[in-house]
């Protein structure tokens, strides 16, 4: 077990706009009833989703707590590679080189799947302290454990994540298969993701049949 590294960084595409839902709210109760006003309680998916966090894990009543509670909501419909489609989870990078090259190589499948030269999209960063010193460390495992780090499949990585949430751990340290020596992280438990800020925005541009990634810094918010 280990600590996470501290700060982390999350890039999240400009184009979804960040609302403020839970900011504000002191109660579950009220959280609750937010969500019913804004109509994610009518979306079955996140209903299913909320289900599944206890009440206790629920974020709300301070700054980017909607940010939080979305990433947990709003799940993947296939998932993620630590994360199934039932429950999302918080990942981050320890490096914003990093979590730029995770980006690139989302946006550079997207340009092969559109059959387009190349991709270019604006992202805003969140920076976030991550606590507990409960994360399973896979640092340096990729020979030892292939099949969690297949990068053509996340099925035996999905079994192996759901596994460490059911047991109370707070996430995963591992490989970034994006960027050599760079450090990834997988978050689980939503109020362990603290002091979380908006930061700068950047353009990622990526051919499609290319690997380099160009990198342009924006501006701060």
């Amino acid at each position: 077990m280990a600590s996470a590294p501290n700060p982390s960084f999350r890039l999240i595409p400009s184009r979804f706009p960040p609302i403020g839902l839970f900011d504000t709210v002191t109660t579950a109760a009220d959280a609750q009833a937010v969500m019913e006003l804004a109509g994610w309680t009518n979306d079955r998916l996140v209903a299913d989703r909320l289900d599944r966090l206890p009440r206790s894990q629920w974020v709300y009543g301070r700054a980017n707590a909607s940010v939080i509670m979305a990433t947990f909501l709003h799940a993947a419909p296939e998932g993620m590679r630590f994360n199934g489609p039932e429950l999302g989870a918080w990942y981050a990078s320890k490096e914003i080189e990093t979590a730029a090259a995770e980006v690139g190589h989302h946006l550079r499948r997207e340009a092969l799947a559109r059959n387009v030269p190349g991709m270019s999209r604006i992202y805003r960063t969140y920076s976030a302290r991550l606590l507990g010193d409960e994360y399973r460390d896979i640092l340096g495992l990729q020979a030892a454990q292939p099949d969690i780090y297949r990068s053509e499949s996340y099925g035996a990585a999905q079994l192996f994540g759901e596994a460490v949430r059911a047991e109370g751990q707070a996430g995963i340290l591992f490989d970034s298969l994006r960027r050599r020596s760079g450090t990834n992280i997988v978050a689980f438990i939503p109020p362990h993701i603290t002091d979380v800020l908006q930061t700068d925005h950047y353009e990622i541009s990526m051919e499609a049949k290319g690997r380099a990634i160009e990198v342009r810094r924006l501006s701060a918010p």
